[in-house]
């Protein structure tokens, strides 16, 4: 039997999807519009009126882009970066979060606490920079890898997370003689799933959108990764933007293409992995967060 709606709950509804319509428009328009300028030649993107598709539609941007080799070295560096510091991310958490779920630990308490106060305090940009040099990883790709793969937020989130694992999973493998290794990547490990994608989603975008690293502590320029040159090559074009249209020198009036829709293109080709990826993680996100922050 259908129940019948009163009046002012489809009001309510009305109000509502016109709310999450006019949200989702909010959120999505800006990636939108960088899509469409990036696909509209940039002398015509230039005198305005471009709000919803390309008028004058181009690839001259992309191809341009690509000539670039800095990027494909800078997306290779992202790359690498990403997957070794998710590894790496998940595989040092898991480790840290499977040993203080343990209640029979010793010193567990303590341990928790230290790694709490660790991150209440800092030395500052400058110190920070000295021991990076100190330790030679302002020449090195590791520079991006070894000071994140801790986090405490992972860690409170994982070790949450363990701790709702019924503990006679534990004790009943023990007994049948499994290590702690065992017991951690043959039980822990395959009934984490959902918090261990939403971590890796948290390590991933981390690592791809991260460019102050490789900007302020990465003495290398062959070095920077996707980010870093984004934010680079963003200042150089906002430098170079005092050539006004209509006062191009004969070379650029050659081209279809202006600094401000080469920003686009790069700004499109460095996004999109993300959010390819981002839909195949986002089914455990909620849950794993849910489940990982609140102990039940």
């Amino acid at each position: 039997m259908k129940i019948k709606e009163s009046k002012s709950r489809k009001i309510f509804m009305v109000c509502n999807y016109i709310f999450l319509a006019l949200f989702g428009f909010i959120s999505l328009y800006p990636f939108w519009y960088v899509l469409i300028a990036s696909l509209n030649t940039g002398r015509d993107f230039a005198k305005g009126g471009v709000f919803f598709w390309p008028r004058v539609f181009t690839l001259e941007n992309f191809a341009h882009a690509f000539k670039d080799s800095r990027i494909f070295d800078s997306l290779s560096i992202s790359v690498a970066r990403t997957l070794l510091g998710v590894v790496l991310g998940l595989f040092f958490t898991a480790l840290i979060a499977y040993a203080l779920s343990v209640k029979t630990l010793p010193g567990k308490t303590f341990f928790t606490f230290f790694f709490y106060f660790t991150t209440i305090f800092g030395g500052g940009m400058i110190p920070y920079y000295m021991l990076l040099r100190d330790m030679g990883l302002t020449k090195s790709f590791l520079l991006y890898v070894i000071p994140a793969v801790y986090s405490f937020f992972n860690f409170l989130l994982l070790r949450t997370y363990f701790d709702n694992i019924p503990s006679e999973l534990r004790e009943s493998a023990q007994i049948d003689g499994a290590g702690e290794t065992r017991i951690l990547f043959g039980i822990f490990i395959p009934l984490s799933k959902p918090i261990l994608a939403t971590l890796a989603l948290f390590i991933g975008v981390g690592h791809w959108n991260d460019w102050f690293t490789g900007a302020y502590y990465q003495s290398r320029t062959a070095l920077y990764p996707a980010a870093t040159l984004l934010q680079r090559l963003l200042s150089e074009a906002t430098a170079s933007s005092t050539i006004k249209v209509g006062q191009e020198t004969s070379l650029t009036a050659m081209t279809t293409y202006t600094s401000q829709s080469l920003q686009m293109a790069f700004v499109m080709l460095l996004t999109m992995p993300i959010v390819v990826v981002y839909p195949f993680l986002q089914k455990y996100y909620v849950k794993g967060v849910m489940i990982g922050s609140v102990k039940g």
